[in-house]
């Protein structure tokens, strides 16, 4: 799969959020990049500070940054039609850590 179909999946699943969950998000970029170099197995990455641990003294801060993993993604799924599910769970579990919802509640809640 090319690049900029793998970039395009990953802008369809973020179409599917709810618009208030949408809108809520702050201060956060969704990327691409082929493998985490630490961990090449990883799938997707939220690296900020989540919304539920901001004060008043949040301010003047870089984005929070979500990277979605295209190699391992690819590397586990046998079709395009599981891409595009696989692309789907990863980018819903990376927001909700933006949203300040950890590993265990999002495996306990199917998102794992």
């Amino acid at each position: 799969m090319s690049r900029a179909r793998f970039e395009e999946l990953v802008a369809d699943a973020l179409d599917l959020l709810p618009a208030e969950f949408a809108a809520a998000m702050n201060n956060v970029v969704v990327l691409v990049e082929d493998t985490n170099p630490e961990d090449p197995s990883l799938l997707g990455l939220y690296e900020g500070i989540a919304l539920t641990e901001r004060d008043s003294t949040y301010s003047g801060v870089l984005p929070d940054r979500i990277t979605i993993y295209r190699e391992p993604l690819l590397d586990m799924c046998a079709d395009e039609a599981e891409v595009v599910d696989e692309v789907a769970v990863t980018v819903v579990h990376e927001i909700a850590h933006h949203f300040g919802i950890d590993d265990e509640k999002l495996h306990a809640l199917g998102w794992g």
